[in-house]
């Protein structure tokens, strides 16, 4: 009786092994499945890879991107948007799916201009405490298509941006950033 009793035992510590292998494996699982999920349709983390736009973000920056809220509201002006290079820019040789950073300065219908180094919106000086330095070359005004952006990199000097390449269509943006997590000593809301 002694060996049946041992073979149940056995069995039983298998079982219980096996079950517990089950339960972490679903959670793995599952954990891999959000982590999918959210970074497809809520956030994603970025990583800043040029000066474009110093002051505000500095290369090596690592920033959460927000996907939803451009879904019920369009950008506005002043927000700051990650987006896949337009077709002007896959034209001069930029992978479509390259992700850029950029100021939204002028959204559908408004008229922007560049002049003596200031940015005019609308015939309006644009207030803008976030910029490295003013423009250096002026630009023509220009109204914003429907379902188009006018976006700027804040280091005005060193920014290949809609001054170069055009406007930005809606439909190229990923979303918002709106979280800086590194380096520690600068983390918080962008």
């Amino acid at each position: 009786m002694i060996p049946q009793e041992t073979d149940t035992k056995a069995a039983n510590t298998s079982s219980k092994t096996w079950h517990g292998w089950r339960e972490n494996l679903t959670l793995v699982a599952i954990a891999l499945l959000l982590a999918v999920l959210i970074r497809t349709f809520v956030a994603e983390p970025r990583y800043i890879p040029s000066d474009s736009m110093v002051p505000t973000l500095y290369e090596g920056d690592r920033l959460v991107v927000e996907k939803i809220s451009y879904h019920f509201q369009p950008p506005a002006t002043g927000d700051i948007v990650v987006f896949q290079a337009p077709e002007e820019l896959q034209k001069r040789g930029y992978p479509k799916d390259q992700a850029f950073i950029k100021r939204v300065i002028a959204t559908p219908g408004e008229i922007i201009k560049v002049a003596g180094g200031k940015v005019y919106l609308n015939g309006q000086l644009l207030p803008e405490d976030y910029i490295a330095e003013p423009a250096n070359q002026p630009f023509p005004p220009v109204q914003v298509p429907p379902d188009e952006l006018f976006v700027m990199g804040d280091n005005r000097n060193d920014s290949n941006d809609s001054r170069y390449w055009g406007f930005l269509p809606r439909q190229n943006i990923i979303g918002r950033a709106v979280f800086r997590f590194w380096p520690l000593h600068r983390i918080g809301f962008i």
